[in-house]
């Protein structure tokens, strides 16, 4: 009885610190790497120069700053004339033309809001059948290796699990790919948890149930 009394002590205890622990651990790593940007600075110019110690955070304020004084340089003739020049340039680089472009793609379907990407979850027969995996809807109409006049695919992201920067794309059939009425977050936060913290019933959404099938003739009385 007391071992059990202690457990559950040390449970409960565990439940409170490790989420605090783990989000410092975060943060700190965030800020820690926005602190690099502080080397863009001269060193007679950097804060531990003049102010003799160091403090997190103040690379964060840099970025930010950097951040917000190129987007205002990049919305006007001149600094769209220079990005333009700049993006031809590596474009004529064969192996950097490929990973700029791939990366500048992502980055303007998923910080931009028009699109659908990553604002579907849905639910697919993946790897096999019978098996099914909770994956994103990244692109809604793609026609890949499909006769003319068949039914178009989606692509599906479907990210492993706890570590949901990596996984698997796979073109589902439309018809195949069940919508779920879920968001983005419970979605990421199921995987994250390696499944513990799912919500307790979710149904598909009403767009993506699939048309019924009409009902087969009553056999005629004899």
């Amino acid at each position: 009885m007391p071992k059990l009394i202690l457990r559950r002590y040390l449970i409960a205890g565990l439940l409170v610190w490790l989420p605090i622990i783990a989000t410092v651990l975060v943060i700190r790593f965030i800020l820690d790497l926005m602190d690099q940007t502080l080397l863009l600075l001269p060193r007679p110019l950097r804060p531990e120069a003049w102010l003799g110690v160091h403090i997190p955070g103040l690379g964060a304020l840099l970025a930010v700053f950097l951040l917000f004084a190129t987007g205002l340089l990049v919305t006007n003739i001149i600094g769209r004339s220079l990005v333009r020049a700049w993006e031809d340039l590596l474009n004529r680089i064969p192996f950097v033309r490929a990973v700029y472009g791939g990366v500048k793609s992502f980055s303007t379907t998923i910080l931009s809001n028009s699109g659908n990407s990553f604002k579907k979850v849905l639910l697919v027969e993946y790897p096999r059948t019978g098996l099914w995996s909770i994956g994103f809807q990244t692109a809604s109409d793609v026609r890949l290796g499909i006769a003319p006049g068949a039914e178009s695919q989606v692509c599906v992201f479907i990210p492993t699990t706890p570590n949901p920067t990596s996984g698997f794309i796979v073109l589902v059939p439309r018809s195949q790919a069940i919508e779920l009425d879920m968001n983005v977050d419970a979605a990421m936060k199921m995987i994250v948890t390696l499944g513990v913290v799912a919500p307790p019933a979710v149904a598909p959404a009403a767009a993506a149930l699939p048309a019924a099938a009409p009902a087969a003739p009553a056999p005629a009385a004899r």
